[in-house]
């Protein structure tokens, strides 16, 4: 795994900026490369994205990652459909994408932040994230 210093130095950056997303490719790895949202169409991979704040990875002009937060920017954030680019997994790009998102949040004053995987838990544990305290307490509509 690169470290923060090692990504910068060979070009990599993060940016919130929705006029810099690839939705093309931001489209695949969603909604044909996910497990989680295979057949999203692109016309809400785009509103998702538009109406979410996106943290997203370029080297030079190349989108390599993307995640998005979902939030009201004053008690709770999502963060959720975090991808990294299959040619660019391994080196701790996801990590420092969604530890900028964490640092976002933490900076505009969040208390409260959550996100799921199916097999990074330790990844996340990395930035703090934490099984729920109290999984009895959550409930959910799913009509997927």
């Amino acid at each position: 795994m690169h470290d923060l210093t090692s990504l910068e130095s060979e070009g990599f950056v993060v940016s919130s900026e929705l006029s810099r997303i690839d939705f093309e490719i931001v489209y695949r790895w969603i909604a044909v490369e996910s497990y989680w949202a295979k057949g999203r169409s692109m016309a809400t991979v785009r509103t998702s994205f538009e109406n979410s704040r996106p943290f997203c990875v370029y080297v030079g002009d190349q989108q390599v990652a993307c995640s998005r937060v979902v939030t009201d920017e004053a008690t709770f954030a999502w963060i959720c459909d975090v991808f990294v680019d299959e040619a660019f997994r391994a080196r701790g790009i996801g990590t420092w994408m969604v530890g900028e998102a964490v640092t976002w949040c933490t900076s505009i004053g969040l208390k409260r932040a959550i996100l799921a995987t199916r097999d990074a838990h330790g990844v996340y544990e990395r930035l703090g994230f934490r099984a729920l305290a109290k999984p009895e307490r959550w409930m959910e509509i799913d009509t997927r």
